[in-house]
Formats: C-alpha cells, structure tokens, sequence
C-alpha cells in the first residue's frame, strides 16, 4: 500500500502504483506498508533509487542499515511490535530521505504509526520530510520510554508481591518466572530498537546527501534526541539489572521452597529408621531369641519403636531443624 503525505496534508492519500509519477511532485513523505513488488519498482522508478530488500533490513551490520546511495540517505531501526502481548517482537523500518521528501518502507505498524493520524489532525501535518522523519523518530522514543516504565513497574509490582509477602502468601513462583522473563524480553526488545536508533541519529547528523539547508537544523535535532536514546538505553540497563536479580530471587525462594522439602523427608527418614531396624531385628525369627517367647514382648516391641522414633523428632525441634 502507498500513502501519499503532500505538505500540511491532514491525512494521507492512498495511490496506486501507476498514478505515482503524477502526484509525486506535491508529495513530501511516502509511506510503504507492505508493498508489493509493483509498487517497489513505482517507487525505485519515479526516485531514481534502490528500495532495500526485506532481507537487507534484517541485516545487522551497519553497512546494511545506514548508508548514502543515489543522493539520498538510507536508514533502517528496528521498531518494537505487539508490545502489549506476551511476545513482543521487533520489525524493521526503513526510512529514506531525499532531497526534503520521505520515504518509508515497513511490513509491520508500530504504535507511532498508528498515532499519525491524531498528530496530522493536531498540528495540520509536516512542512517537508524531514520533519516528519524527526517527528516519528521522536515518537518512537516517547514510545521506548513507555515501554521501559511499563516493564520497570511490572518488575517492581512482582518484587514487592513476591518479597513483601508471608510465605503462605507468596504467588506462584513458576508463574513470576514467566512474568519476569516477559520483562526481561520487552526491555531487551527495548534496548536493541534504541541501538539501532542510536546508529541511524548518529549517521543522519553526518550525512553529505541532505540539502545543505537542513544539515545544520538536522544535526542538531539529532543531537537532542540522541541524548534521549544515551539515556534511555542506560535505564534499559538499569530495568535490565533489576530483572536479573528479580529472577536470580525468586530462583533463590524456589531453590529455599525445595530445601524444606527435601529436608522435610530427610527428617522423616531419620525419625522411621530406628523403629524399622526395631521391626527388622524382630522380624528375623532366630531360635534362640528370648523376647519371642516373652508375653509382652510383642507390647514392648512396639513401645520400643515409638520412643525411638519420637526421641529423634525431639531432637530435631529442639534443634530448630523443623
């Protein structure tokens, strides 16, 4: 699909690929959402340049993801996606700037997307591409800082329900596993799509292909929000270390909860084993064994067995062992 963003435009127009050509010359940003292979060589045609493949937005190196070709700057993040799920996953964004116009190419819509339209109708949309390329770039990093606050309180929420409770009272402790790995995914999420937004603000404040115009007001808005990213990423760390310890304690509780168990049939097993080598001594039936042939040995036998399976439970409670 092709969305079409002319200057000041409240909302986008939607065309089709042959129509391209005619109405480029007012647009100031393209947005490709899942394009079709038609519609990539609309856009390579009427630009003049080479869309990057699916494949090469996936590519890690940063050969792949910024560089200059063709007059025009190539710059590709990675955007976080169904966030509010239990899998959060990240899809690439590749953004195009040429000359003062906008491209975008995505097969995903991560939420700053979504909130455009709300934007446009605020403020009467962009006065050219770059603008709207900063302004989604710093709604992105609005949305990142939600995303970390979301899972920093979700660990916190967890911390203080797990230590803060009674052991009778304490939750699941396999379930807290899972939701602490649910945060430990998002913020790693997070912090991989601020690397990538890192990289791209880095290389567009250098970048030769902007008119020479917008360099200085570029470099400049990209220097601000790199600031937000450096600081965002060292709470990611931040968010990072608590859910490493978040896991690494409720390990700990599970690993305590299993201790009392073992011990628990430890200490049963100490308390029955003198009356089983009573029984057992009894049990083998020699001739020659007074107590067989004695009334009330069967009685003592018994007794025999109780005290010695009590004075061992004693022992333990005095101890504090149980």
């Amino acid at each position: 699909m092709l969305v079409l963003f002319a200057k000041r435009d409240r909302a986008g127009c939607k065309v089709e690929p042959a129509a391209l050509a005619g109405a480029l010359d007012a647009a100031i940003w393209i947005d490709m959402l899942q394009p079709t292979p038609e519609e990539i060589r609309a856009v390579e045609a009427a630009l003049g340049i080479e869309m990057p493949t699916r494949e090469e937005m996936r590519e890690i190196e940063a050969s792949s993801r910024v560089y200059e070709e063709s007059e025009a700057v190539f710059l590709t993040a990675s955007l976080p996606v169904n966030a509010e799920t239990d899998a959060p996953e990240l899809t690439e964004v590749s953004f195009i700037l040429q000359g003062e116009r906008l491209v975008t190419l995505r097969y995903a819509e991560p939420q700053p997307f979504k909130t455009l339209g709300q934007r446009l109708e605020r403020q009467g949309g962009f006065e050219h591409g770059e603008g709207a390329f900063f302004w989604l770039v710093d709604a992105i990093v609005a949305r990142l800082a939600d995303l970390l606050e979301r899972a920093s309180s979700d660990v916190d929420n967890l911390s203080t329900e797990v230590f803060g409770a009674a052991d009778g009272q304490r939750p699941d402790l396999v379930a807290a596993i899972a939701r602490i790995g649910r945060a430990g995914q998002l913020s790693g999420r997070v912090r991989e799509s601020l690397l990538t937004l890192n990289r791209i603000l880095l290389f567009v404040g250098q970048a030769e292909s902007l008119p020479i115009a917008m360099r200085k007001d570029a470099r400049s808005k990209a220097k601000g929000l790199n600031r937000d990213v450096y600081s965002l990423s060292a709470h990611a760390d931040f968010v990072s270390n608590k859910v490493t310890f978040a896991l690494d304690a409720t390990l700990g509780l599970i690993n305590i909860e299993q201790t009392k168990i073992i011990k628990i049939f430890s200490v049963l097993a100490m308390v029955f084993l003198p009356p089983t080598l009573i029984a057992s001594i009894y049990g083998m039936n020699f001739e020659v064994m007074p107590e067989l042939q004695w009334p009330l040995g069967y009685p003592f036998a018994l007794l025999l067995m109780v005290i010695s399976a009590v004075v061992p439970y004693v022992f333990f409670k005095r101890q504090g062992w149980l």
